[in-house]
């Protein structure tokens, strides 16, 4: 198990895994978008039907923004076909019969994982600075988005969910 910290002294001394995990960026950005939209569209209350929807835009626009990233680089940003590691451990096959709440909640615990990940790298004088840049617009955003889904989700949520994000957290290999 790695920290946030050493998994990106890691990721930015190797060329390849930082291409890498640029790529992964922009997939994640990219799915996160649809994933939060799709859930918006089963939400009936018009209040957090608008803060999700908020939230979406934001990813998609968290995704031109490592999209740039990636083409000043030369490598093409798609979305990947890939392993879902994390969300396949929190998320699960019933995630359709998961209230608001519950997925609201897997939601808040997925963005603090990567609100950790991000005020790393965004404090990290040393790291590229033009992926320090990026993220660290998108830290704010990224603050607001696990305070919204935690609102949302509610204590009970969020204490139901915390196994499963662990689970999440041992398939990436990391600690929190």
């Amino acid at each position: 198990m790695k920290t946030s910290q050493q998994w990106w002294n890691e990721v930015k001394a190797n060329p390849t895994l930082m291409q890498d995990w640029l790529k992964d960026q922009f997939h994640g950005e990219v799915t996160a978008a649809a994933r939060i939209l799709e859930f918006a569209s089963t939400v009936s209350e018009p209040r957090i039907q608008k803060t999700l929807k908020t939230i979406a835009k934001q990813e998609a626009t968290h995704a031109e923004w490592v999209k740039e990233l990636l083409t000043s680089r030369g490598i093409t940003a798609e979305v990947l076909q890939k392993e879902e590691r994390y969300w396949d451990k929190t998320l699960a096959s019933e995630y359709k019969n998961k209230s608001t709440q519950e997925l609201a909640a897997i939601g808040a615990h997925a963005e603090a994982m990567r609100l950790e990940r991000i005020k790393v790298i965004a404090s990290d004088e040393t790291a590229p600075a033009d992926i320090r840049k990026v993220f660290a617009k998108i830290l704010p955003q990224e603050r607001y988005h696990e305070r919204a889904f935690r609102f949302i989700a509610g204590d009970e949520a969020m204490s139901k969910a915390m196994d499963a994000h662990k689970e999440g957290l041992a398939a990436l290999g990391l600690s929190i």
